[in-house]
C-alpha cells in the first residue's frame, strides 16, 4: 500500500500542472468510483446513500457522499485543502521583445522561491477559451492545454557579470522573470504571410511560415501557435486564456532509500489528492455508507495562495452553498442548517514545514516535524490556524485507535506565522475545524520534497476520520 499511493500521487502531480488540471484528475477518479456529477446551476436532487460532485471555475471541487442513514441536520465531515500553488503566470498581454530575444510576460502568483525559477526547463499549461462552429452556429469552450516539452528559459545572469551573487541573489520580479521563448533572428528568417501588418512575425518549430492572428498584437505568434497545435485549433480561435509557466521535469520517487518524492506543487496537491483517495476508498464498498448518519466530503478550493478571496476560493460561500443545499434537499426546514454546521468538522489539510537539517534554530525546540512522522496538527494562539484543545483531541485520538503516528507544531515567538483555509472556513461558517499538514522541506519552491512515509500516513489518517468520526463525536461533550 505504501508504494502504490505514492505512485498514484506521483501521477496525479504529472498529470495536474495546475489547478485546472487538478480538478480534470480529481473528476475522472470521482467518476470512475461512481460519484455523480452536478451542477450548481441547477437543482439538486439528492438521495442518502448516494455520491455526488460538483465544480465551480474548473479550479474548485466538492465531493461528498451522503450516509444511508443521514437526516437532514446532520453533520459534515470535511477535508478541505486547496488546488493552486505559487507560479509565474502568463500577463493578458505577454508580448515582450527586447535584445534579440522573445520573451513571455508574467506576473508571479502567491509568495513563491523566485530564485528556484532560473535555469529550468519550462513550458505552458492552463486553460483556453475557444471558438467552435458547429451545423452553422457558434459557441465557445473552456478547453485543457498542457504543451510538455520544454519551449522556454529563464537564464541567470553569468557570475562574471555580477560577482556578488553568492552574498545574496535579489530578484527583481518585473525585470529578471521573464522567461526567454525565441531569438528574434530565427523570425526573421520568414516574412509574415499577412501583408502590411506591422507586427513581428516567428517561425514554428516545423520551419513553416504562419499566418499572423488576431492576437498577434498581445501574444507571439509562435506561442499562439504552440498553443493552437496542441489544442487542434486555430490561433484565431482562441479568444481567451489562463496560462502559468510549469516546470516539465516529472514528478518522482527518489532519493538513495526511495522515501522521498521530488515535486513541483507538493503544496498542496499531496493534500488534495490524499484527502481525495480517503473519501473514494471510504465509500467503495456497498456497505461504506450502510450505518453513516453524516455526509462525508471533500473541498478543494482555488486562491488560497493569494488570500482565497475570489468565487472559487474558501472565503466564496461555496462550502456554505454546498452545505445548505445538501440539507434543504432532505428538509425546508431552515433551522436545521445551523444544527448541521455544529454537528459538523472540518479538516484544514496544507503542507507543514519538516525541520530542516541545516536550519535547526528556524524550530522551536519542542515543535521539530520530522519526515516520516505522519501528519503535523498546527497551533497557534493568535488564531492564524484553527485548531483548537477539542479539535486536536479528536484527531489525534483517530489516529491512536489506528496505530498511526501523529506531530505538533508551533511556530517560533520571534518569527511571522503562515495561515492556511482552516480559519477562513471555521470563521465563515462556524464549523470546529483543526489544521494540520503533512511535513515538507522546499514550500514554494519550483521543486520541492517530502517523504513516501507520510503520504501513506496522511491517506491512512484522512480514511479513518471518514469512518470513525461520527462515533467519536457522540461520545463528547463541550457546549452542553
Amino acid at each position: 500500500m505504501e508504494s502504490s499511493v505514492a505512485a498514484d500521487l506521483v501521477h496525479f502531480l504529472n498529470a495536474s500542472p495546475t489547478a485546472f488540471h487538478a480538478v480534470e484528475e480529481a473528476k475522472k477518479k470521482l467518476s470512475s468510483a461512481g460519484y455523480k456529477q452536478i451542477s450548481e446551476r441547477e437543482d439538486w436532487d439528492l438521495e442518502a446513500g448516494k455520491k455526488y460532485f460538483f465544480t465551480r471555475n474548473h479550479s474548485t471541487i466538492v465531493a461528498f457522499a451522503i450516509g444511508e442513514k443521514y437526516v437532514a441536520g446532520n453533520g459534515f465531515y470535511i477535508v478541505g485543502a486547496h488546488t493552486d500553488s505559487p507560479c509565474l503566470k502568463v500577463k493578458p498581454v505577454s508580448k515582450v521583445s527586447k535584445g534579440g530575444f522573445l520573451e513571455v510576460g508574467v506576473q508571479t502568483y502567491g509568495s513563491g522561491l523566485w530564485h528556484t525559477w532560473f535555469d529550468r526547463d519550462l513550458s505552458i499549461a492552463g486553460r483556453i477559451i475557444i471558438r467552435e462552429q458547429k451545423d452553422g452556429s457558434e459557441s465557445y469552450a473552456h478547453r485543457l492545454v498542457s504543451i510538455e516539452e520544454p519551449i522556454m528559459r529563464i537564464p541567470t545572469l553569468a557570475i562574471h557579470l555580477d560577482r556578488g551573487v553568492n552574498d545574496g541573489f535579489k530578484v527583481n520580479t518585473q525585470s529578471h522573470l521573464a522567461p526567454v521563448l525565441a531569438t528574434s533572428v530565427k523570425a526573421k528568417l520568414n516574412k509574415p504571410v499577412a501583408e502590411n501588418v506591422s507586427v513581428e512575425s516567428e517561425v514554428p518549430t516545423d520551419g513553416k511560415k504562419m499566418k499572423e492572428t488576431k492576437n498577434s498584437q498581445k501574444h507571439h505568434s509562435l506561442l499562439l501557435q504552440l498553443i493552437a497545435a496542441q489544442s487542434s485549433c486555430e490561433p484565431d480561435d482562441i479568444r481567451d486564456f489562463e496560462l502559468q509557466a510549469c516546470d516539465t521535469q516529472p514528478s518522482i520517487i527518489a532519493g538513495a532509500m526511495k522515501e522521498f518524492i521530488f515535486s513541483g506543487r507538493l503544496d498542496n496537491l499531496c493534500m488534495s489528492f490524499c484527502s481525495l483517495k480517503a473519501l473514494i476508498e471510504s465509500t467503495s464498498s456497498a456497505s461504506s455508507l450502510q450505518d453513516e448518519t453524516g455526509v462525508r466530503m471533500v473541498a478543494l478550493f482555488d486562491h488560497e495562495e493569494v488570500g482565497s478571496n475570489s468565487a472559487q476560493g474558501a472565503g466564496s460561500p461555496v462550502m456554505l452553498d454546498a452545505l445548505s443545499r445538501i440539507t434543504s434537499s432532505f428538509s425546508s426546514e431552515t433551522k436545521l442548517l445551523p444544527k448541521a454546521i455544529q454537528r459538523s468538522f472540518l479538516v484544514s489539510a496544507d503542507m507543514a514545514h519538516a525541520l530542516h537539517p541545516n536550519y535547526m534554530d528556524k524550530h522551536e525546540e519542542n515543535h521539530q516535524p520530522k519526515m516520516h512522522g505522519g501528519l503535523v496538527i498546527k497551533h497557534n494562539a493568535s488564531q492564524r490556524y484553527a485548531t483548537n484543545a477539542v479539535t486536536s483531541f479528536i484527531f489525534r485520538e483517530i489516529a491512536t485507535k489506528h496505530g498511526i503516528p501523529v506531530q505538533d507544531f508551533v511556530v517560533r515567538n520571534d518569527m511571522p506565522c503562515g495561515s492556511t483555509i482552516g480559519p477562513i472556513l471555521a470563521s465563515g461558517v462556524g464549523i470546529r475545524t483543526v489544521d494540520v499538514g503533512a511535513p515538507q522541506l522546499s514550500m514554494h519552491s519550483i521543486r520541492e520534497m517530502c517523504a513516501v512515509d507520510d503520504v501513506k500516513h496522511s491517506y491512512e489518517h484522512f480514511k479513518a476520520f471518514y469512518e470513525e468520526f461520527s462515533h467519536l463525536d457522540a461520545k463528547i461533550t463541550v457546549d452542553i
